[in-house]
């Protein structure tokens, strides 16, 4: 039986992972930034650009976007340490995007550096 460690190594193996030092030129050369993390996760802090899509619903919300359906989209993706982005890419290969990178580290190794990262502000109830 494979433990979910074993399936995670195996999909870092087939993506391609781009270090902290060149993920602003992936990001700025890329489409699409999404943020694969889930939906608490991404509204306390998230990089800025992204877009927010769970690994869950990934193939459903490509498959139903027409604006994301492109095979030749640039991709990148990032989750809160690389898991569930290394994942995320192996679905997207499979689906046939061809131009998918996700961020070694993720949102923590981002964040921990000191790079920017955006907050929803909460409305004023005053």
């Amino acid at each position: 039986m494979k433990t979910a460690h074993d399936l995670v190594m195996a999909a870092k193996a087939r993506t391609q992972e781009v270090s902290l030092d060149n993920a602003d030129e992936a990001i700025r050369d890329a489409d699409v930034l999404i943020d694969v993390r889930e939906a608490d996760e991404f509204a306390a802090g998230h990089l800025p650009g992204a877009i927010h899509i769970s690994r869950g619903l990934l193939e459903f919300k490509l498959s139903g976007d027409p604006g994301l359906s492109s095979r030749d989209l640039k991709l990148v993706v990032y989750c809160k340490t690389g898991g569930r982005a290394a994942l995320a890419a192996c679905t997207l290969h499979d689906m046939g995007y061809l131009h998918v990178k996700s961020i070694a580290g993720g949102f923590d190794a981002w964040a921990s550096t000191g790079k920017p990262v955006a907050k929803p502000s909460l409305p004023s109830f005053d």
